[in-house]
């Protein structure tokens, strides 16, 4: 089996589908690694480290021609892939809600198109779960860039000039990047707090020392979906929770916003008002700006200033940390495809009753099959 690994070509894409490590692994397996010139660059990934590995080197077509799977970090211009055998893997994360038209491009060219952000949350899945690996980077590199934009220390600071207080910071939403961002905050010396729709994270909040603030006494608000995903909050929790949030954010110094909703615009959590409410100097970084922003006024690429207030809203915030989110990234690809690794033929065999490739196949036989697609 020929496992072509190409060039990322979305602007500010940093990351890289295949490491020296993987590429290893897979030939191990039996398969044949083609790798793009210049693919791990930017990950600070030289093209004689993926020679050293076994990998062939050169240009895209020569890497294409043959291929039985292609690999990558988002999902490529389907007029790219000439070459590739009818009926090869393209495996990547395919935002198969935004790029509908390429998921059908895909089906169009004979291509199996594998969408890695739809891996099930399920046990045996875990070590292949893209938006666990990369979320909890993005939640690191949140506090990092608050920390970067922040005027202020976040550790309290007892000097012989006087005390320096901790800075105050609050997470709203609690999934993988929601715990890393705290963790990653009370590293750094802050006062931290968060919350969440999902009263089951409770436990987690304060098992890393933060303060759980959660609306008391409105029913319905578990919030938990299918796969340990938020759902749609009521609209009476949401009155709810913007009257304690709006009295609990005028005292920090410091929000991060993590909400998503599978295939639905993110939810707004924070309005103009209560960034105005926040004292001049304070900073917001909205990790869901992509999907439409969890932030009033965040602005997708860009760090902006509204009531003295920093908003941060940087795309892509995983390949801000290019190697180790490649480094995750493609570990969680090869544990996916070597989990259905049929040792005799040499070659990936996927299950047409197997819940992970269920829950991950977009097109096959020139059709779009997914039921989230119909």
């Amino acid at each position: 089996m020929k496992i072509a690994v190409l060039k990322e070509q979305a602007d500010g894409e940093r990351r890289v589908a295949a490491t020296p490590e993987t590429v290893k692994k897979f030939i191990a397996l039996g398969a044949e690694m083609a790798v793009e010139s210049g693919a791990g660059l930017t990950a600070s990934i030289a093209d004689a480290d993926y020679e050293a590995a076994g990998a062939t080197m050169g240009g895209r077509a020569d890497m294409l021609a043959g291929a039985d799977a292609v690999l990558g970090v988002q999902g490529p211009d389907p007029a790219s892939l000439h070459g590739m055998k009818p009926g090869a893997l393209v495996v990547a994360a395919l935002n198969p809600f935004g790029e509908r038209a390429r998921v059908d491009a895909y089906a169009g060219a004979g291509l199996e198109a594998l969408a890695m952000e739809f891996m099930p949350r399920i046990t045996r899945a875990q070590s292949m779960d893209i938006l666990s690996s990369q979320s909890n980077l993005a939640g690191y590199k949140a506090v990092l860039d608050a920390a970067a934009e922040y005027g202020r220390a976040f550790p309290m600071m007892m000097t012989a000039a006087g005390t320096i207080s901790a800075a105050r910071l609050f997470v709203m939403g609690v999934g993988v990047a929601g715990l890393q961002a705290i963790a990653t905050a009370r590293r750094l010396g802050a006062v931290v707090s968060a919350t969440d729709v999902r009263a089951a994270t409770r436990e987690q909040i304060e098992s890393l020392g933060a303060k759980a603030i959660f609306v008391e006494n409105v029913a319905g608000i578990e919030g938990e979906g299918a796969g340990g995903y938020a759902t749609e909050m009521s609209d009476e929790y949401k009155a709810a929770q913007a009257e304690l949030v709006s009295a609990h954010i005028a005292k920090q110094d410091i929000v991060i916003t993590t909400a998503l909703i599978p295939g639905r615009p993110a939810p707004r959590l924070i309005s103009d008002a209560q960034v105005a409410s926040m004292k001049p100097g304070s900073v917001i970084v909205d990790l869901a700006v992509e999907q439409g922003g969890n932030v009033e006024g965040a602005v997708a690429g860009e760090v902006v200033e509204l009531h003295g207030v920093k908003i941060v809203g940087h795309r892509n915030v995983p390949s801000r940390l290019a190697a180790d989110a490649s480094a995750l990234y493609s570990r969680n690809l090869y544990n996916f495809l070597s989990a259905f690794w049929d040792g005799e033929a040499k070659c990936v065999v996927l299950p047409d009753d197997d819940e992970i490739v269920q829950g991950v196949r977009l097109t096959r036989n020139g059709s779009v099959v997914h039921e989230r697609l119909g």
